[in-house]
């Protein structure tokens, strides 16, 4: 049964404040707190690039940004004790009654309930394997197994009781978007979007093995391609496409940087397959329901951070190093590098194969072509 207190509460702060995925993997834990305090507002307090998920949430009323120094891999923001004093009133003036803290087995829960503790948030849950004191008022521990973070957000929030029987990614893209996506979409199928960014290098497979994979995509599968990114990464699409021969690139569209993120999911929705690195395209992917080939990594566990409740493959080379969590490869990145091209196709063609459905089923032709590229 829910504790007396939590099932008082009238405005929840959910905490998430790293990336994209990790705020998209903790929402069927923020659906469990929606669906167990039916009467409660719920507010996110979330990054910038995370509020694009809670906007797309309806279990989320508001979205509140904020940037937080112990969140900050690479050490660009700068000292602002201000700053830090304007989010702890900014929070106190929500009069929240409880606040839920999500973060990640490697990081620290404490900070973020500090600021909850300075704001007066009166309940304060999260995991921790730290000592607490009085920053917390329930301590969770999670099981010494290996949990996927969906599963890790669910069990801290199942300390209270609070649960929910769908477990899936929430995720609502507003009719407007898919219009928008629209305008990218040929009608030729299998359509493929290839989205080669990654903040973290190490998780990132080279821009020359995306631009080997795409040409096999256009010449074995007969894909079209769009070519996703950030703004900051159209010079990295735009190099792709440059390698590619003259007669592959008008079947490749770029577009970087030309999407809003409601868009952007909504192309992910559109698409037969994406092929991405371990990053926040893979998570929407899944949250869409669309097939996704991960060139992932070994920095992380891929049974903590692997595309969840979707077809999927995941690439990598096993490597003594695997697990490093390092964000740039010290090495030669072979955990990466030594996945090939023709590995990749092999993935897509395999989850077109697995997964085609009419009315988009690929003719009896690309069925032959797909089963002579798996063979």
């Amino acid at each position: 049964m829910i504790p007396r207190e939590w099932r008082a509460a009238r405005r929840v702060l959910a905490i998430r404040l790293d990336n994209l995925g990790d705020v998209l993997l903790a929402t069927p834990a923020i659906h469990a707190i929606r669906e167990s305090l039916p009467e409660a507002e719920i507010t996110l307090l979330t990054s910038e690039v995370g509020a694009q998920i809670g906007r797309l949430n309806p279990d989320v009323a508001e979205v509140v940004v904020y940037r937080a120094p112990w969140m900050d891999p690479w050490r660009r923001l700068p000292h602002d004790p201000q700053r830090e004093m304007e989010a702890i009133a900014r929070i106190r003036d929500g009069r929240y009654d409880a606040a839920v803290i999500f973060s990640s087995f490697h990081q620290s829960p404490l900070p973020a309930a500090y600021l909850c503790y300075l704001a007066g948030i009166p309940l304060r849950l999260a995991a921790s394997i730290d000592g607490p004191g009085s920053l917390l008022t329930t301590r969770h521990k999670h099981p010494e197994r290996m949990m996927h973070e969906v599963e890790r957000g669910l069990d801290l929030v199942a300390a209270v009781d609070m649960r929910t029987s769908d477990d899936r990614l929430v995720l609502r893209i507003p009719d407007e978007a898919h219009a928008e996506a629209a305008a990218l979409i040929s009608g030729h199928r299998p359509l493929v979007v290839v989205h080669p960014g990654c903040t973290m290098p190490a998780r990132t497979y080279s821009w020359e093995q995306y631009a080997e994979s795409i040409e096999l995509l256009v010449r074995d599968l007969d894909a079209r391609v769009v070519l996703t990114g950030v703004a900051e990464e159209r010079p990295l699409v735009e190099a792709i496409r440059a390698r590619l021969d003259p007669w592959v690139r008008p079947r490749v569209t770029a577009a970087a940087g030309t999407l809003a993120f409601p868009a952007f999911a909504a192309l992910i929705a559109a698409a037969d397959v994406v092929v991405t690195n371990n990053t926040g395209p893979m998570h929407v992917a899944a949250a869409v329901e669309t097939p996704v080939v991960a060139l992932f990594a070994l920095t992380n566990p891929p049974e903590q951070w692997g595309p969840w409740r979707v077809p999927h493959r995941m690439l990598w080379h096993e490597m003594p190093c695997r697990l490093c969590y390092n964000r740039v490869c010290p090495t030669t990145h072979d955990c990466l590098t030594r996945v090939s091209a023709a590995e990749v196709i092999r993935a897509v063609a395999d989850l077109l194969c697995a997964t085609a459905a009419p009315p988009d089923a690929p003719t009896s032709a690309k069925r032959d072509a797909l089963g002579m590229a798996l063979a």
